[in-house]
């Protein structure tokens, strides 16, 4: 999965490319947990994100609880097959999903 990060002031979206599993959480949660201070406005977009599974889930999750405190965290250009995986697991409850 290939992570791109682009900051604006208090505002930080990261881009994901590929697919977002136990191999890969592990990298986004890294670059999540180094990225966040300061940041008030998060965006995740998945425009070229093609999968995500459990692990991936815990990780946006965890992101969403340390947004929650500091700002706000939206996910944008989610596909039919994630916007699903959200809506079966509950997720769209809990994340704000454009």
């Amino acid at each position: 999965m290939l992570i791109n990060k682009q900051a604006n002031g208090d505002s930080l979206t990261i881009a994901l490319d590929g697919r977002l599993d136990t191999t890969t959480s592990p990298q986004l949660e890294a670059e999540i947990t180094n990225s966040l201070s300061g940041v008030k406005n998060l965006a995740i977009d998945m425009e070229k994100l093609v999968y995500v599974s459990s692990a991936g889930l815990r990780v946006l999750l965890k992101a969403q609880k340390i947004m929650n405190k500091q700002g706000s965290m939206v996910i944008r250009n989610v596909c039919d097959e994630i916007k699903e995986i959200f809506e079966v697991t509950g997720f769209d409850e809990l994340l704000t999903v454009e």
